[in-house]
Parts: structure tokens; sequence; C-alpha cells
């Protein structure tokens, strides 16, 4: 599974210390997720989505094999 959290985080102007702050969560994990070390839960991924205005769809994105 990939993500476009960095993306999303870019548009808005976020660090991932301010992502992380938004929402409840610590700077490394948000640096986990981005790298694809660690698959958030559905309530932070449902967190996420709602404050990029996006999708969890468009967020995380299942590749062959997933």
């Amino acid at each position: 599974m990939k993500n476009n959290i960095k993306v999303e985080r870019a548009k808005k102007d976020l660090t991932q210390e301010q992502l992380a702050d938004t929402l409840g969560v610590t700077r490394q994990t948000i640096n986990a997720i981005e790298k694809n070390k660690y698959l958030p839960s559905t309530l932070l991924a449902l967190k996420m989505s709602a404050l990029f205005g996006v999708t969890v769809n468009e967020l995380f994105i299942l590749e062959e094999g997933d």
C-alpha cells in the first residue's frame, strides 16, 4: 500500500509536527506512515481524510499483492 500523506500535507503547508499535533499523534507516527512502515488505524485514516478533504481511498492506494 502506498499513500499520499506527504503530498496532501504539502498542499496544506503543514510540517509533520503540525499534522501530528492536529491529529493527536507523534511526529514519528506521521513519519512512519509516510514511509509505509506503519498503517494507521481506521480512526486515524478517517481523521486524516477529513482534515485534507479527500477520501481515504485517495490517501491510501492499494497496490497489486496487498
